[in-house]
């Protein structure tokens, strides 16, 4: 009788030790997930910092649309592979490289000049500019809204989650089928 409490009182301790061990993520990936969303969150706020453009959560982006803000959106994602299937609706479509774009480069832009992306941004400067790619660790949004300041613009966000955070959020989107 005394063995078997003695079992049973180990049973539980175990129960409760694994229990912890669960609420605390000891024994599992979360540690290392962790590091992996500091270096994108790090990442991310370089990127704004240099960049000197504001950023947008999907829900933000959302409720502008809704009141009917007056803003230009850029989804900077390749036309074929992405925009035409689907997009953020009154998106334009821009291409911009994944890598940091210093100077401009127009076999990386689709053979799109600075003048050709300037007159799709328009003549006003003051305009809210939204530019946005595919997810949070895809930088063709940061090079639209670096390239959007350098050409003087200065009311330019980047919607970091993109067409995922876009979709993931159930919103609507537009295609061009």
């Amino acid at each position: 009788m005394r063995k078997q409490k003695m079992v049973h009182g180990l049973l539980v301790g175990l129960f409760l030790l694994g229990g912890a061990v669960s609420a605390f993520g000891f024994g599992t990936d979360k540690f290392k997930e962790e590091v992996v969303k500091e270096q994108e969150a790090v990442k991310l706020t370089r990127e704004v910092q240099q960049g000197g453009y504001g950023i947008l959560t999907t829900e933000e982006l959302k409720a502008k649309l809704d009141a009917g803000t007056d803003m230009l959106i850029i989804d900077t994602m390749p036309y074929e592979d992405s925009y035409k299937k689907m997009h953020i609706p009154g998106a334009k479509q821009f291409l911009f490289p994944i890598p940091e774009m210093k100077e401009w480069d127009s076999k990386e832009t689709g053979g799109k000049s600075e003048e050709d992306y300037k007159k799709l941004l328009g003549p006003d400067t003051k305009k809210m500019i939204v530019v946005y790619c595919g997810f949070v660790k895809c930088t063709r949004s940061h090079n639209g809204a670096l390239w959007a300041k350098k050409l003087g613009y200065t009311n330019v966000f980047r919607h970091p989650g993109g067409i995922f955070a876009w979709k993931g959020a159930e919103y609507p989107v537009d295609s061009e089928k």
